[in-house]
């Protein structure tokens, strides 16, 4: 079995098991989702960070490693925010019910951003700018791919 079908059955599982267990009581499930509101701003903030400096024509690798490093040490816990009784039918949230009914592909896609997540605090540890503009570019697209499909609009 290679590495990403090892994470991915992993994750899974526990996923699954999460997922399976008795919903939080809402006042808790109100909190988890707060919590993960925030954490998801701080994806957003660090990308934002990211993005700012690759449009100068001298990135500041600090800025760029200390958000690539944020993000890539988060990303593998994204599916632990996910737990049962945390979707749209308890509270204010962005996220769909399809999180929970797709479990399987969500791992997937949450995989891929963290694997993307990686490749890009690789590439802004060796001070690559080529590779960290190319990087960014892919996870942005394992966002989008995840987001497409488990991600409400946002509301006016």
């Amino acid at each position: 079995m290679n590495r990403k079908s090892v994470f991915v059955v992993s994750a899974f599982a526990l996923f699954a098991v999460a997922a399976a267990a008795a919903p939080l009581a809402k006042p808790q499930a109100l909190v988890v989702m707060k919590q993960r509101h925030e954490k998801m701003e701080a994806f957003g903030d660090a990308t934002k960070a990211i993005y700012t400096n690759l449009q100068t024509s001298s990135p500041d690798l600090n800025v760029i490693r200390k958000a690539s490093a944020a993000i890539n040490q988060q990303a593998p816990k994204l599916v632990s925010w996910f737990p049962a009784g945390t979707g749209p039918n308890v509270g204010k949230t962005r996220a769909k019910a399809e999180i929970w009914q797709k479990p399987e592909d969500f791992v997937v896609k949450a995989h891929d951003f963290t694997v993307a997540a990686n490749e890009l605090d690789a590439a802004a540890k060796r001070g690559d700018v080529g590779q960290i503009k190319t990087s960014f570019k892919a996870l942005g697209g394992t966002c989008k791919a995840c987001h497409d499909p488990y991600r409400a609009p946002e509301k006016d």
